[in-house]
């Protein structure tokens, strides 16, 4: 552990066992520390960490205090929530501390606790739903629930947060029934929506989240209009583009690249005359993936190298003999899960 979080625990195991304090005061000091720890946390650690603190907190935690313990597990479920694993422990973990937190803070918090509250366990349910271990339409609920609150006047920022996680989950709904065309576009519609509120000044890394996520819903709907929408989904991807920088955001920038290229691919360079071929476009996919490949690669991030990589090979293979083989990959996203996914 980091010799500053070292001192930040013991600075908080011994706060916590001041006799000077009340065990209230104890409890609250320990989450806050833990919340502080959670910030910007350096490893995995300091997130093991945080969720030790908020234990020890719930366990000074007077009995009479529930709107106290109800605010320490829905802060200690985001720590958990944020743990990186393989499995889904954390998550379920993270799911029965927020179902038992929100009842209290809807009967004692305040309105944007609870919004805040749901919020996140819908980010959960969205990825224990992935895991098949949770049911979509509940995280769909739950980010429903959390816009009551979070309305597009008063909470610009977080209105936009919700859009677009209830377009990634409506995306994520597997397109076997009559209902997923309706779905696209709702999900198209709530990403334009929280366009609406958000500006590339204002809120700039929730201004290209939307912008790489509504490219990426517009360039693979199944929808006749194929050409219109990847033309809008390359300007959603500039529009991204003007925020995630190789140098500010790296990751990014490499994810919107790498969408941005396989629109490309799929697009031909004249629009007026389609037969004619994308050898231009084609060109220019394959240096943003190749880019998009050195970053992957530099960041640790061998799957989505991998994936780029294939993408790499098809198009060289696809120049050499000039015929067009139903190519494309699928998008790059940022996460969170399903697109990028934000809290």
């Amino acid at each position: 552990m980091a010799v500053g979080v070292q001192e930040q625990v013991r600075a908080a195991l011994a706060a916590a066992d001041a006799e000077t304090a009340s065990p209230e005061e104890r409890a609250e000091m320990l989450m806050e520390i833990a919340v502080g720890l959670q910030l910007k946390p350096k490893s995995s650690e300091e997130l093991l960490v945080a969720v030790e603190l908020y234990d020890r907190a719930l366990a000074l935690c007077p009995p009479a205090q529930d709107l106290l313990a109800a605010r320490i597990r829905a802060r200690k479920a985001t720590a958990l929530q944020a743990q990186p694993e393989t499995g889904s422990g954390s998550l379920e973990k993270a799911r029965e501390s927020l179902l038992e937190a929100i009842p209290v803070i809807r009967a004692h918090g305040t309105p944007e606790e609870l919004a805040e509250a749901e919020m996140n366990l819908g980010l959960v349910l969205q990825s224990l739903a992935g895991a098949g271990k949770a049911r979509i339409t509940d995280a769909i609920s739950a980010y429903q629930r959390a816009l009551r609150t979070f309305d597009r006047s008063r909470f610009p920022k977080e209105y936009a947060i919700l859009q677009n996680n209830l377009a990634t989950a409506f995306l994520s709904i597997p397109f076997t029934d009559e209902r997923a065309k309706m779905r696209e576009a709702l999900a198209v519609q709530a990403f334009e929506d929280g366009l609406k509120v958000v500006s590339l000044i204002d809120h700039p890394a929730e201004y290209a989240m939307l912008q790489n996520n509504l490219g990426n819903a517009l360039q693979y709907a199944s929808s006749s209009h194929t050409v219109e929408n990847n033309v809008r989904a390359l300007e959603a991807y500039d529009e991204a583009l003007k925020v995630r920088t190789r140098e500010t955001m790296p990751v990014e920038y490499a994810n919107t690249i790498a969408n941005k290229a396989n629109c490309l691919w799929n697009l031909p360079d004249d629009l007026g005359d389609p037969a004619a071929g994308n050898r231009r476009n084609l060109a220019t996919a394959a240096r943003l993936y190749v880019e998009a490949r050195e970053i992957f690669n530099g960041t640790g991030d061998a799957e989505k190298a991998r994936i780029v990589a294939e993408a790499i090979d098809q198009i060289e293979r696809e120049a050499l003999s000039l015929v067009r083989p139903n190519g494309g990959s699928g998008p790059i996203n940022g996460h969170h899960h399903e697109g990028d996914q934000a809290q």
